[in-house]
């Protein structure tokens, strides 16, 4: 899984957004939120624009596409304009729990209310580390309005995992300063 999306985010490769979709709409069918709402507008979780611009496209787009392509009975439109990253952030990995959370407070912004408004949204990202990345977001699109926010990933950090790269990290860090 992790090659996977390294693969995407990192070398370009963009058919590995396909599989990752596939795993995606799986996690979808799972959460059942489709079938008790009316039209869910599905959001990807943005990227900064520097960031867009030095990849050439958002990895969490691409996977949600991907999904949507296997969901053609389902009542799913993905809108890409609504919630935008105002600030540029550090990368997460690495961080703790608490810098992740500064790292992103504020950082999020609905440029359309209206299409939010009554709403229930189904935001997607690759990864769920400690979901302080997808509670920001939500937090965002529930005070423009959104009825509900559910929120799918197509990996999950385990806990012992994070803190071994956050250790690997600050022994980079301390080899680098050496």
């Amino acid at each position: 899984m992790r090659e996977l999306i390294q693969l995407l985010k990192y070398q370009h490769i963009r058919p590995a957004a396909a599989v990752l979709g596939g795993m995606l709409s799986e996690a979808i069918s799972k959460l059942g939120c489709v079938a008790d709402t009316g039209r869910m507008l599905v959001i990807p979780v943005p990227l900064h624009r520097r960031k867009l611009s030095e990849r050439g496209f958002n990895h969490s787009e691409l996977i949600a596409e991907a999904a949507l392509k296997r969901e053609p009975g389902r009542r799913l439109s993905m809108d890409t304009s609504v919630l935008k990253r105002r600030r540029e952030t550090q990368s997460q990995t690495g961080l703790t729990r608490h810098q992740r959370r500064e790292n992103v407070r504020g950082a999020f912004l609905v440029e359309k209310s209206p299409v939010v408004a009554g709403r229930s949204a189904l935001l997607v990202d690759d990864v769920f580390t400690t979901g302080t990345t997808v509670s920001e977001c939500a937090r965002t699109l529930l005070r423009a309005g959104a009825s509900k926010v559910f929120v799918a990933t197509v990996a999950r950090t385990l806990k012992l995992e994070a803190q071994t790269i956050q250790i690997i990290r600050n022994v980079r860090t301390m080899a680098a300063a050496g």
